[in-house]
């Protein structure tokens, strides 16, 4: 969940996904995807800031997280080694041919790193939320959410293949447009939507969430007086537990 301070007040990226997407075709989504073998490959730790303390697992994920903000919408959470800032802007429009060979698959992300002499900025990334599909679902996914801060010159767009449009937007405006239904935004997205929505800037977003406890959330349904209803655990500090089955998109 890549965060700026917009005029109107805090904004969130988000892309659409393309319509022959099996899983949420055409939704308002936060950019991402799925691990893949090289986020896991011997060494990456050594090319990963903040990566102390963290267990392989976790800090596979969160390379998996900057590796896809990358090739999904080219904002790049890393640092030349040896710096306390961000790849720069400059810097980051030579790199643009990386994003459609990693797409691919082409190379390895320790490759990129390696040739580039880059490291992950783990240390940027602030666990925001934990959601597992329901046990039901013919397709499931172990999803982990994080928050960050996008770097000024790092020009976010989508990459044309999983999504087909973007948009920097308040929380509240994206909820509003899902009420009115000029949006299609899934019920997992929209309830970390409210969430983050209530932070006012981005400074806020990531005090509030480094110091909450993530609470994973995996779906039931419940028969609750004669209605199927989705539930899910008040301890996650979502504005609702329970959600009638004809509201899920």
């Amino acid at each position: 969940m890549l965060l700026r301070d917009g005029d109107p007040g805090l904004e969130v990226f988000m892309v659409v996904r393309h319509h022959q997407i099996d899983f949420a075709s055409g939704a308002l989504v936060f950019p991402g995807g799925k691990l893949d073998e090289g986020d896991k490959a011997p060494g990456i730790r050594n090319r990963c800031d903040g990566a102390e303390g963290v267990s392989d697992g976790e800090l596979a994920i969160q390379v998996a997280a900057i590796r896809e903000a990358f090739e999904e919408c080219g904002v790049l959470l890393a640092r030349p080694k040896g710096s306390t800032s961000f790849v720069d802007g400059k810097r980051l429009e030579g790199m643009e041919p990386w994003r459609d060979r990693l797409h691919k698959g082409e190379v390895p992300i320790a490759d990129f790193l390696e040739q580039e002499d880059l490291h992950l900025a783990c240390d940027a990334l602030v666990p925001f939320a934990h959601w597992i599909t329901p046990k039901m679902m013919p397709k499931r996914f172990d999803t982990y959410f994080y928050l960050a801060a996008a770097p000024d010159d790092h020009l976010a767009v989508h990459d044309g293949h999983e999504s087909v449009d973007s948009v920097w937007i308040e929380p509240a405006a994206a909820l509003k447009d899902a009420e009115e239904k000029r949006r299609t935004i899934i019920f997992p997205t929209r309830l970390n939507v409210e969430k983050l929505g209530r932070s006012s800037n981005v400074a806020a977003a990531l005090s509030t969430a480094q110091s909450s406890q993530v609470v994973t959330v995996e779906p039931v349904v419940r028969e609750i007086d004669g209605v199927s209803k989705l539930c899910i655990p008040a301890e996650a500090d979502y504005s609702v537990v329970e959600e009638s089955m004809d509201r899920i998109n």
